[in-house]
């Protein structure tokens, strides 16, 4: 009988097993094109409109909360460049990450998790169809593509609502606002709010799909299932968030030091 922590690293060590598979299946011919175009257009359509309404909200709380500790040190030239670094380096990846893995990953885990109580993913090995080449692979793409292009969606909507804000309830300049861009951005700035998004992606594409292949217990187990990947999924985004943080700071100087 397995201790919880013992089946936590065992757990673990599944899912990276699984994350190296969908790697070297990417690979492999032939490529589930099909399939792949309309599970990204599913992950798409049901994360397009929640993304957007998260991030006027949360560009509107860092452009507030960055506003007024900048007009407290009396630096309000910079309250556009401080706002869009939070908002491209961390805020979009995150919410993007988030959104993600709440109505992508959760529908991966339980469409998957179905297919496996039925019998579906016994029946295709028997058959000699490999599932991680025929589902998994091309769920876990779509999520990184989808990923990839709607942290750009959510940099620019939260950017946006900074930007209302600051001007419309702060006092801010709207010239100010725009013109501080260039003075403390840079392009690394952007990368690394898309190497993020394209990483929660993969993350939440492979801890999804792992989930969706070993449910326990029916019906009920595929439900438990969903829950789990969506929790794992989120306490494994914050630390990958924080160890990207720390190499990027390392790596990248500030600019002007």
């Amino acid at each position: 009988m397995r201790t919880p922590i013992e089946s936590a690293f065992a757990q673990a060590g599944n899912i990276f097993a699984l994350f190296l598979d969908v790697i070297r299946k990417t690979f492999q011919r032939p490529f589930q094109l099909r399939e792949f175009i309309e599970q990204s257009w599913f992950i798409a359509s049901v994360s397009i409109l929640p993304s957007a309404l998260v991030a006027i909200p949360f560009g509107a709380v860092v452009a507030l909360q960055t506003g007024s500790l900048i007009k407290q040190l009396g630096a309000e030239s910079f309250t556009g460049a401080t706002s869009v670094l939070a908002t491209v380096q961390q805020a979009a990846p995150v919410v993007t990450a988030l959104i993600i893995a709440g109505a992508a990953g959760s529908a991966v885990a339980a469409d998957l998790g179905s297919r496996t109580i039925r019998e579906e993913i016994d029946a295709m090995e028997v058959l000699g169809v490999d599932p991680v080449q025929r589902l998994v692979v091309p769920r876990v793409l779509g999520m990184m593509l989808v990923a990839l292009l709607l942290n750009g969606l959510v940099s620019v909507v939260g950017i946006a609502g900074g930007y209302f804000f600051n001007v419309l309830l702060q006092g801010g300049t709207p010239g100010a606002y725009l013109a501080s861009f260039s003075a403390l951005a840079q392009l690394p700035d952007l990368w690394i709010g898309e190497i993020k998004a394209l990483v929660f992606g993969l993350i939440a594409g492979v801890i999804a799909a792992y989930k969706g292949l070993h449910p326990k217990g029916g019906p009920k187990g595929v439900g438990d299932a969903v829950n789990q990947s969506v929790v794992i999924t989120f306490l494994v985004l914050f630390f990958v968030n924080l160890v990207l943080t720390l190499v990027y700071l390392q790596v990248v100087p500030a600019k002007g030091a």
